[in-house]
């Protein structure tokens, strides 16, 4: 951080930088998130689908077809995730998205699976008094699998075709096409293609 950046808190954040997040606009916008989630979680189950999908539209930056989420939802922004289709989450999806969160196609979440784009800095003199903090973009491939209580940190990248074991923490980018689980998440297991094909069934 320098005196003369001219960058608006918000394009620091969005680059990574460290920014001060009780930024008044930046607060704004998280209060928005914060109201459009509780109203997408306090929604009766009888809520016509294209109600609850207008609703995700408007949260999302981008929200694709054929996707479905099951509350409660909770994220920081909402307008830097980007959702591909045919994508289903289910109950307890954190994504706290200061920096872009990608998710591709055909990708499932578990139970309690939470994306951190976010940080703070580790120097504690730094982040002493709601000093400023830092993320870094999640990006989540196509035919993913996250199984439930997963925890992906920032910067991660996750290739196609993943399958990340449940319980487990992604500390680093996930090559395409493997089988990874425990804390940190680890390789078990690499997929030849039509294997990965014929167990989407």
């Amino acid at each position: 951080m320098t005196a003369n950046d001219r960058r608006t808190e918000e394009e620091k954040m969005l680059a990574g930088d460290l920014y001060i997040a009780t930024d008044p606009d930046l607060t704004q916008k998280r209060t928005r998130a914060s109201k459009m989630c509780r109203k997408f979680n306090d929604l009766d189950e009888d809520t016509p689908q294209n109600e609850k999908q207008d609703l995700l539209r408007r949260l999302f930056g981008k929200f694709g077809e054929e996707c479905s989420i099951l509350p409660p939802l909770r994220c920081d922004y909402g307008k830097n995730t980007f959702i591909g289709d045919r994508v289903f989450m289910n109950f307890g999806t954190v994504i706290l998205d200061t920096c872009k969160v990608e998710i591709g196609n055909d990708v499932l979440f578990g139970p309690n699976v939470c994306l951190f784009a976010a940080t703070h800095p580790v120097d504690p003199e730094i982040r002493r008094n709601w000093g400023p903090e830092l993320g870094k973009p999640i990006k989540i491939g196509n035919d993913v699998w996250i199984g439930g209580n997963c925890t992906i940190l920032p910067g991660v990248t996750i290739g196609d075709g993943v399958t990340v074991g449940a319980g487990s923490v992604v500390t680093k980018d996930v090559e395409p096409y493997v089988v990874v689980a425990g804390n940190p998440a680890k390789v078990l297991r690499r997929l030849e293609r039509r294997e990965a094909t014929s167990l989407k069934g």
